[in-house]
């Protein structure tokens, strides 16, 4: 096994691994709302349900397998939550966030401007997976940023 690298080609430190009640389905959704290219798919032997696949997003590897639940194995729709956000940064997150809409996501948090210097919103996509959407638009620095955070939340309800 000499040569072999540690790292594969195309993957990253962190590899999003998540999990779809319909993993087939989810691949196709991604494929039409984030332009997603399959790369690879590995039935259960028997079975329709994925046990493993990875699709590209981008620069980004991410694998998607279906719901096991025998394995304690379960994605949020199941849940009825997830406490994990996928965060993208694109190109043009307005672009992005309308064809995401168009394919079915529902919009959590809509396109704004934010004192951290991004364009950014926030989606449900129909598996139940959080995804926050970013175009980079300023670099405030430090200090601007906390002046804006603070003003920010000073419009808001306390928590």
């Amino acid at each position: 096994m000499a040569n072999v690298k540690p790292i594969p080609d195309g993957f990253h430190t962190l590899t999003p691994h998540i999990v779809c009640k319909g993993a087939a389905k989810a691949i196709d959704w991604y494929k039409k709302a984030f332009g997603a290219v399959e790369l690879s798919r590995s039935p259960m032997p028997g079975s329709d349900l994925l046990m493993h696949s990875l699709v590209k997003i981008g620069d980004s590897m991410m694998m998607i397998v279906d719901e096991f639940p025998d394995m304690n194995c379960f994605g949020p729709a199941t849940l009825k939550n997830s406490p994990v956000t996928l965060h993208m940064y694109v190109e043009n997150a307005d672009a992005v966030v309308a064809k995401a809409a168009a394919a079915g996501a529902k919009i959590t948090m809509p396109l704004m401007d934010m004192f951290w210097g991004d364009r950014y919103a926030k989606l449900e996509d129909p598996f139940g997976h959080h995804w926050s959407i970013a175009t980079k638009i300023a670099y405030p620095t430090h200090a601007e940023m906390e002046a804006a955070a603070k003003a920010a939340f000073a419009k808001m309800p306390p928590v």
